[in-house]
Order: structure tokens, then sequence, then C-alpha cells
């Protein structure tokens, strides 16, 4: 009786233990980069070399490595590339700092831009000479309003 009831337990608590193994690899696979189609995450990637790191995570994780065990043996092996969330260090400012960058670049020329059109002087009116030109191309100016 005892054996059964062990039996019956151990199979009831496997399914817990793969459902929490197979949301830690999901996760990994989120945070992680694929190399090939650099702008999905291995979970999302249909690629040849996504599908090989996603099994070397799940063979990580099944011979017990921590998160960061997992992650850094593949930043290690393929770089902070790999990293969805590179660190902040010098071989990946720009990559942090590049968007405000380019964002102060753009907002600093709109306002140059804006304050030369603003300090921009009028156009000089016609004199009589271009008027007549302009009548004569044009034909003559037709006078708005209602004349009802």
């Amino acid at each position: 009786m005892r054996a059964l009831l062990f039996t019956v337990l151990l199979l009831f608590s496997l399914p817990g233990i793969s459902s929490d193994n197979e949301q830690r690899i999901r996760q990994l696979e989120e945070k992680l980069r694929c190399l090939v189609c650099q702008n999905q995450s291995l979970a999302d990637s249909n690629a040849e070399l996504a599908g090989d790191l996603r099994k070397q995570v799940r063979d990580q994780v099944a011979a017990g490595r921590s998160d960061d065990e997992i992650i850094s043996y593949l930043v290690q092996r393929y770089g902070d590339f790999v990293l969805y969330e590179p660190p902040f260090k010098a071989t990946t400012a720009l990559l942090w700092v590049g968007p405000f960058l380019l964002f102060a670049a753009a907002a600093g020329f709109l306002l140059v831009a804006v304050r030369r059109r603003r300090n921009a002087p009028d156009e000089p009116a016609l004199v009589p000479d271009e008027k007549r030109l302009v009548e004569r191309v044009l034909g003559p100016e037709k006078k708005s309003g209602n004349a009802s």
C-alpha cells in the first residue's frame, strides 16, 4: 500500500517540476537573443542556430545550473550580443546612450530650424513692373468678395 501511495505522489509531483522547468526555460529563452534573427528572442525564432541554443539552455537546466550560470556561459561563448538587455559597460555604452544622443540631435536640429524660420525676413512686396509681368503671365488678379 505504501509503495502505491508513493508512486501516486511521485507521479503527481513530476508534472509540477517539469512545468516549473518549462517556465524557467521559457523565461531564459525570452532573455536571450537569436544571433541570426537579431530582433527575435530564442523562444520566438525558427532559425536553426536558435534551436541549437534552446537545446543548450535545456541541457544546462537539466544539468542543474542556475539562470546566472547559463547566461554567463552563453555570454562567454557568444558575447553580450546574445542578451536582449546587454549590461552597461564601455563596449555597450553606445547601445544605451545612442538613442538619447539621436533624440537630442534631432531636437536641436528642429529648434535651430524653427528659430531660422521665425527670424527669416519677410519676402519683399512686388514692384509695379513685377506685378504687371505676373498679370500678363497669369491673367488679371481677381477681386475676392461677393458682388451680389
